[in-house]
């Protein structure tokens, strides 16, 4: 059932969700500008820190020289991101199921420092 209520509600809805939509959009192509093709782990929030550019190529597991806070993937590929050594899944220290993907054509704050990574190209 439709009420004018409901209906003004949606409306509002669906606004604020158009401009968050516009801001996240408008703030992307700046971001990546800066990024070139391919995939970047970094060791500070934000894409800030030193940066650790990733071969494509090479979809065997490495081991991070310095834990990646966050990540930039401008690639048709995905990153996935382990929180152990080894690309072993589970928490720090810990046995389990966690790790985290970065897809293509997105950025990432990890919630735990990545040690190890691995590259997945998309069929």
């Amino acid at each position: 059932m439709f009420s004018r209520r409901t209906g003004r509600l949606l409306t509002g809805t669906a606004a604020v969700g158009a401009v968050l939509l516009g801001v996240a959009a408008a703030a992307q192509p700046a971001a990546a500008a800066s990024y070139p093709w391919g995939i970047s782990l970094c060791t500070g929030s934000g894409g800030t820190g030193t940066r650790t550019e990733v071969d494509l190529n090479d979809t065997s597991c490495h081991d991070l020289s310095e834990p990646a806070l966050s990540a930039v993937d401008v690639s048709d590929s995905d990153l996935y991101a382990y929180f152990n050594a080894d690309c072993r899944t589970g928490l720090p220290g810990k046995s389990g199921d966690a790790y985290f993907i970065v897809g293509s054509l997105h950025s990432a704050e990890f919630p735990l420092p990545v040690v190890s990574y691995r590259v997945v190209h998309n069929n």
